[in-house]
């Protein structure tokens, strides 16, 4: 039988999402979880994995089990043996061909800034915090040139490990609310740090340093070198992917 999950998960004291051997990782708090529930080993697979200290709002995992479980007995297990800053929110079967990754038509982030002379307290693991005035204005006019199908080698770390730089972003905004700014992406996949290059690139432009026509010029010429820098990970969440209608899957992790 396989099934799917959503997870919900603070990353701030997670190397990642990645299971690693010396590391605690969420993907690795999970299958412990996963595996006492079902009295067997369990391997999950997701939709997109996230770097240390990034948040996930719906994370969707697939694994495959012959435990007999209800689906409250699901959650509710996993719940009770996951660490407080990792949750299993929804809990259902899926057929054999839904593959996590595979099936994903898009995947959605949210980079939230604070941005005021001083810095965060309550929201400190969640934010990233720009003392300096920000025109979110410019930011999104800026943000726009990045829509469609691009060559993204500008906000591509070193590291990654992509097989081409080429994705599709669908929809990018930056908006203000009060002292907070929201930076929304969404494209069938990202690469390593895309999300948070991208963010770095837009800041000099919101702060006046650099001109609207910046980001069109930094995705043009392909080098990160030139680019700003990678913002940090505290301001990222990955909101969740999209799946198309037919696999019946909650709302917030379906296609409109």
């Amino acid at each position: 039988m396989r099934i799917a999950l959503g997870i919900e998960y603070d990353g701030t004291d997670f190397c990642g999402w990645q299971r690693l051997k010396q590391d605690v990782s969420v993907q690795g708090a999970l299958e412990r979880a996963l595996s006492m529930v079902a009295a067997h080993p369990v391997e999950v697979s997701c939709a997109g994995r996230t770097d240390a200290g990034v948040h996930g709002r719906c994370q969707v995992v697939h694994f495959d089990t012959d435990a007999n479980r209800d689906m409250r007995g699901w959650i509710l297990g996993s719940c009770s043996n996951l660490p407080n800053s990792v949750a299993v929110l929804w809990a259902q079967p899926v057929p054999d061909s839904f593959h996590a990754r595979y099936a994903a038509r898009s995947r959605r982030y949210r980079y939230h800034l604070l941005n005021r002379p001083v810095r965060a307290a309550l929201d400190a693991r969640y934010v990233t915090w720009e003392r300096l005035p920000l025109d979110a204005e410019r930011m999104h006019v800026a943000a726009q040139s990045l829509l469609g199908e691009h060559d993204f080698s500008a906000f591509r770390a070193l590291s990654c490990q992509a097989a081409h730089p080429r994705r599709s972003v669908l929809a990018v905004s930056v908006r203000r609310e009060g002292e907070q700014l929201f930076v929304e992406i969404e494209a069938n996949a990202f690469l390593h740090h895309m999300v948070r290059n991208i963010v770095g690139s837009l800041l000099p432009i919101g702060r006046g340093e650099q001109p609207v026509e910046w980001m069109g010029e930094l995705l043009a010429g392909r080098d990160r070198q030139v680019a700003g820098p990678t913002a940090a990970a505290s301001g990222l969440t990955f909101i969740g992917p999209r799946y198309e209608r037919h696999w019946h899957l909650p709302d917030e992790v379906s296609q409109p």
